[in-house]
């Protein structure tokens, strides 16, 4: 074989730094295809509630975009779609989870169960990924608390006024027996004055 003239090995070299050159670009490039905005990472809302879990990706090409749920009792898949194809609902999750083409999710009537974090995933179909964690809090309503409260508060406005009806009727009896017994102490004291009167 023989070797090639020194020119042309520089050129071969050259065009081979290139396309090396290149390629690590296109990984940082393709490392960076993703990017993710979380205007709120923290929610708390109360049960029963409709909740929307906003977010907003940029990126080249159609990702796949994959919404999971984890919390004290364990981690599930909610929903994985393409945007502007048929989202794939898990089945703890059917008829209660709408889904947007920004990566969005809005939750239906939550309960207590489902306080936890949820965390999306941005894939771009060359395979770079970001992801997010949006965590919810979900309190209850103290509608029971308020109205055992208000239920105990009634009974014993009731039992208050019944007791002071009582003492009301006890203060008159009190009243007509102490005038009674006055009028019967009167009389006996007019009736010894005038057995005085006649024994003199």
């Amino acid at each position: 074989m023989r070797p090639l003239p020194s020119g042309r090995r520089k050129t071969r070299g050259i065009s081979l730094g290139l396309f090396a050159l290149c390629l690590a670009a296109a990984r940082c490039l393709q490392s960076q295809g993703v990017s993710l905005y979380i205007p709120q990472a923290t929610i708390n809302a109360t049960v029963k509630e409709d909740i929307l879990l906003s977010v907003e990706y940029s990126c080249h090409g159609v990702p796949t975009i994959e919404w999971t749920y984890s919390s004290n009792w364990g981690t599930q898949k909610i929903v994985e779609w393409k945007p502007g194809t048929q989202a794939n609902i898990s089945q703890s999750h059917k008829d209660r989870v709408c889904t947007f083409d920004n990566g969005s999710i809005q939750l239906f009537s939550v309960g207590v169960r489902d306080s936890g974090y949820y965390v999306i995933t941005v894939t771009e179909r060359l395979g770079s990924s970001q992801f997010g964690t949006i965590v919810l809090h979900v309190s209850e309503i103290l509608y029971e608390d308020l109205h055992f409260v208000a239920v105990i508060l009634a009974f014993l406005a009731a039992v208050a006024t019944v007791l002071i009806s009582l003492m009301w009727v006890c203060n008159k009896c009190a009243y007509k027996f102490q005038r009674k017994r006055r009028h019967k102490l009167k009389e006996s004291t007019t009736e010894e004055i005038e057995l005085e009167d006649v024994e003199c």
